[in-house]
């Protein structure tokens, strides 16, 4: 027989912490805890993440997966194809399609999206294009104008 052989009995229980019943129970007056303080307290210890009051990590940061951009653009948006019952030749322009009835609310600056066919050529004048919208347009003879470009040119 060796001191690892030493095992209890099978079916055998240790007995559990009587806490607080005095100094012959093994756990008497602070209770194995310390002395005073937030973790010597009954009712366990703080959850997970708390520090303190302090803001914790979990909120100071933002969620990982799309988070709200602060300042994000917004854009009113139309698609290619919608474009396609104008007259020809004619320039379109935000405020042209909101005269025609085509776009109904101003959502900031004008967009032209590439969905849809254009079989008219247009002189369109907006803030941005998608590059199937700008192909789209110049393949049916028009012309893309981005409006509010930085002027890159030494005079001004």
């Amino acid at each position: 027989m060796r001191l690892q052989d030493a095992k209890p009995k099978a079916g055998s229980q240790k007995r559990r912490r009587r806490l607080g019943r005095g100094v012959s129970a093994g756990q008497g007056a602070s209770c194995g805890k310390g002395m005073r303080g937030q973790k010597s307290r009954s009712g366990g210890s703080t959850r997970p993440g708390f520090e303190g009051g302090q803001n914790p990590l979990y909120r100071r940061l933002p969620k990982l997966k799309s988070f709200p951009l602060i300042n994000r653009k917004q854009y009113t948006t139309i698609n290619v194809g919608r474009l396609d019952s104008l007259s020809a030749n004619s320039e379109v322009t935000l405020s042209s399609l909101i005269a025609a009835g085509i776009i109904t609310t101003d959502r900031g600056p004008l967009k032209i999206l590439g969905d849809g066919e254009l079989n008219v050529a247009l002189q369109v004048k907006a803030a941005g294009f998608t590059q199937s919208a700008r192909s789209k347009i110049e393949a049916a003879g028009g012309s893309c104008e981005v409006l509010g470009a930085r002027n890159t040119s030494p005079e001004g």
